[in-house]
């Protein structure tokens, strides 16, 4: 009997080392709080880490030096000099002033120094790309197939001559299945096919994150083999210390209740030939010309909507919702909306965005309401859809 008593005690010992060590591999630890192991391969920490905080909405945040961003590992920009804010701001658009610490918790816990850069260790990188829907020179937008998997409600302003885009987008949080994603954005775009160059900016909810969060995204050969979200790639330029580009952004709009917004502007600064990224009035950084093809000068199209992922895995449409989840028909406080349509012209002003093109993929599913007004919401539509339903199969 103490022979068996003696093996039960070793066996509980190596039961209890094995948990021990199956704990200390699966769990990370940021600042003395563990972050579950299917986190981990996403929290690697970004090289020229200085320091390091913990959201309280599950982000993990690495200060960067800024001269050690992962911008200047693209070949391009081995001797990029850093422009540190643009050398002219746009026109006829009203500023508001704006803390970022209202829209990302991280600021709850802790600062990033001068001279670094908040970066995103919890990226969107598992989710499919999100791509651009672009008419060909003479041909009409009914013909134009959508990429397959991807639904879209968008309107554009097609072959002109636009140095920047500009648009308010409502702010939602729509249910997301099965690796997909919900979005909403604008694209800014020059070519087609293989030589499309895009820059994108907007927000985005995943199956995986289930949390809104503000993205980037960019390519200069038709999403082949360059460009990547925020910078989980060398492109984009950040500059600004306050906000994590890829971060969960709150508060959210609820349906029938209080509703909220970001500005995103886009706009060429013609003395260096960057694209400056605005959001809610703050510079966040830009992607250098030199790293486009057709980009470098001017976009020939802006298109400004939603887009959604439908993998079809249980045979039958998905239920991922567009926007709030409901139709434009509903309006204001229902249905989701981007307001404030413009472009930027040659001369750095903001136009209203006029001559607009819609898409809509499948009306069933998701849908589109434009409309041209002169009140405060200006040129504005309202989009979106539940998904599947017993008229979208």
């Amino acid at each position: 009997m103490g022979t068996w008593n003696h093996k039960k005690t070793k066996l509980g010992y190596c039961i209890f080392v094995i948990a021990v060590v199956y704990h200390m591999f699966s769990c990370v630890y940021v600042d003395g709080k563990s972050i579950s192991s299917d986190k981990t391969i996403k929290l690697a920490k970004h090289k020229g880490t200085i320091k390091t905080i913990q959201s309280e909405d599950g982000d993990v945040i690495d200060c960067v030096d800024i001269y050690k961003q992962p911008a200047f590992d693209h070949p391009l920009l081995k001797n990029h000099t850093i422009q540190m804010k643009p050398s002219s701001y746009l026109t006829g658009i009203r500023t508001e002033k704006f803390e970022p610490e209202l829209l990302q918790s991280w600021h709850k816990n802790g600062q990033c120094p001068e001279g670094t850069i908040p970066i995103v260790r919890a990226q969107i990188h598992n989710s499919a790309r999100t791509k651009a829907i672009v008419v060909p020179p003479g041909k009409n937008i009914d013909v134009v197939n959508a990429p397959k998997g991807h639904e879209y409600a968008q309107v554009s302003a097609v072959n002109g001559n636009y140095f920047g885009a500009t648009a308010r987008l409502n702010v939602w949080t729509p249910a997301t299945f099965d690796s997909e994603f919900s979005l909403a954005q604008i694209w800014v775009l020059s070519g087609h096919q293989g030589e499309l160059n895009s820059m994108e900016a907007g927000w985005m909810t995943t199956s995986g994150q289930k949390q809104t969060q503000f993205f980037i995204y960019w390519t200069s050969d038709g999403y082949q083999s360059t460009g990547c979200y925020n910078l989980e790639c060398p492109g984009f330029v950040q500059t600004n210390k306050q906000f994590g580009v890829g971060g969960v952004v709150n508060p959210v709009s609820t349906y029938e209740g209080q509703q909220f917004e970001i500005s995103i502007n886009i706009h060429k600064d013609k003395q260096s030939g960057n694209w400056w990224l605005t959001m809610q009035n703050i510079d966040i950084g830009y992607w250098p010309g030199s790293i486009f093809t057709r980009l470098s000068d001017r976009a020939d199209t802006i298109t400004w909507g939603a887009e959604i992922v439908n993998s079809e895995l249980r045979g039958r449409h998905t239920s991922t919702q567009m926007g709030s989840g409901h139709f434009p028909s509903e309006g204001y406080g229902k249905a989701s909306f981007l307001r404030n349509i413009g472009y930027i012209d040659e001369s750095g002003a903001v136009r209203d965005a006029e001559n607009l093109v819609p898409f809509v993929t499948n009306p069933a599913c998701y849908d589109l309401q434009l409309i041209t007004s002169k009140n405060s919401f200006r040129t504005h539509f309202y989009y979106g859809g539940p998904g599947f339903s017993d008229k979208c199969k």
